[in-house]
């Protein structure tokens, strides 16, 4: 079936359910399945067809999703464009061949128009969508996926899900749609939802955890900062959350004291997921994983995908990759090689789980020696009184930032013998500051850069 005909196929079914909730406004299928084709329209009039470059800028609101589907339909090439790009990267993206900007503001115009009927025009090897990065080494570059690679993808494609992306599915009565459209793991989640039969919920405000238990969620994802934010919280104003049946956290490693404590304070109900943007999801450990002891890796490659170790960096290939950096052949060619991802990434397999140790770039020279963040912040994590450690090297040396528990006191003596016990004198870092939180990048993920400019 061609992507995303499958979605289509799943509103045309029992059109008279609710596919989106927000706020106190519900939106059948057969709704949805309307403002989709009006707008598709609207784009067609516009000039959009096969192959235009059509760029989104919207809120997250149930004609957002709609003109999504609707350039989709159509066969367009889909920008997203999150919050969080500075005025020199938008112009970046915005000036690379597009036809359409879409905005909130110009949604109505796109709606303006008679209902017709969706058909699909889409060919294999036109690119999908484009996905960028979060530009954290200078301009952001765009992952192609083309209409094939979504036709395969694990999410969007029903007869591909293996058991645990058929149960995080089952679990997506009612989904949190929240964020950004423009993010690739809210599309592939909100995939689930509406092909399972599931009701996005879209909240007015969000506000974690109780944004869960007040709109009733069973699904949410989850970036590793917030849950650490979110944990925080339970500890002193405890909620009712039975109300889950899947967590998917992902964006960055979850330090296993975290993962178990999110398992017992929110429920066994946390899937902790690895991935790329250039690969999309590639590991998954299941809650059943998690409570037997698989606390310490991002689990086994999902169905379709393959991982091999390279000299100690992560290599991996699946059928719903990137075909390549949007016009960029050279950095193509840094990163795929003979149809496999070099995720940058350093980790091992054992057992079939994979274990992450580290960024293959976040790397220091040390008295002529190289040395990786990853271990050290690794070692920094396992003391007792340990939440969170980020460790960075400018200037070839290293500085790492530590986050306590709460009414914990801990010593830089202490824990630098703790590293160099562990991992040897050049690993200790020249200094450790004691912070309260880390700052979030645009993308979700910790900013070790932001700290250090702090």
């Amino acid at each position: 079936m061609s992507f995303p005909d499958a979605v289509f196929a799943a509103l045309r079914t029992e059109p008279a359910k609710i596919a989106v909730e927000h706020g106190s406004r519900e939106v059948t299928k057969a709704e949805l399945l309307n403002l989709t084709s009006r707008i598709a329209a609207g784009m067609r009039a516009a000039g959009v067809n096969g192959g235009s470059g059509v760029a989104m800028i919207t809120e997250v609101t149930p004609e957002a999703l709609a003109a999504y589907l609707a350039a989709w339909a159509l066969g367009a090439r889909v920008v997203g464009i999150r919050p969080g790009f500075s005025d020199k990267q938008l112009d970046h993206i915005l000036g690379d061949g597009l036809d359409l900007i879409v905005t909130d503001a110009k949604l109505p115009a796109l709606l303006d128009t008679e209902d017709e009927p969706l058909i699909l025009t889409s060919r294999p090897e036109n690119v999908a969508r484009l996905v960028y990065t979060s530009g954290s080494t200078g301009l952001p570059k765009a992952c192609a996926q083309t209409y094939q690679a979504l036709g395969e993808h694990y999410s969007w494609n029903p007869s591909a899900w293996d058991a645990a992306t058929a149960a995080q599915a089952a679990a997506c009565d009612r989904y949190l749609l929240f964020g950004s459209l423009a993010s690739v793991v809210v599309q592939d989640y909100l995939a689930l939802c509406l092909l399972n039969g599931g009701t996005a919920v879209i909240p007015l405000s969000v506000k974690f955890p109780e944004v869960l238990a007040d709109l009733r969620i069973t699904f949410t994802i989850m970036n590793t900062p917030r849950l650490y934010a979110m944990l925080d919280s339970l500890r002193d104003n405890p909620i009712d959350l039975s109300c889950l049946r899947g967590m998917l956290v992902a964006g960055s490693p979850v330090a296993p004291h975290r993962l178990q404590e999110a398992m017992s304070r929110i429920g066994p109900v946390i899937y902790h997921a690895y991935g790329q943007s250039e690969t999309n999801a590639l590991t998954v450990a299941t809650p059943a994983e998690i409570l037997a002891g698989h606390v310490e890796t991002v689990g086994k490659p999902q169905g379709g995908v393959d991982i091999e170790i390279r000299d100690g960096e992560v290599w991996a290939r699946n059928p719903w990759m990137m075909r390549g950096y949007w016009e960029d052949a050279a950095e193509t060619a840094e990163v795929l090689v003979d149809g496999w991802i070099r995720t940058r990434d350093l980790g091992f397999l054992r057992d079939g789980y994979l274990h992450l140790t580290g960024r293959a770039r976040d790397i220091v020279i040390v008295n002529g020696y190289p040395v990786y963040a990853g271990p050290i912040e690794r070692v920094l994590a396992q003391h007792p009184d340990v939440d969170q450690a980020y460790v960075l090297g400018p200037s070839e040396v290293l500085h790492a930032f530590v986050i306590p528990l709460p009414g914990k006191e801990l010593s830089v003596d202490e824990l630098s013998s703790l590293v160099r016990d562990e991992l040897g004198p050049n690993s200790v870092p020249s200094t450790i500051t004691f912070i309260s939180e880390v700052p979030v990048a645009p993308s979700g993920k910790p900013d070790k850069r932001a700290l250090w400019h702090d």
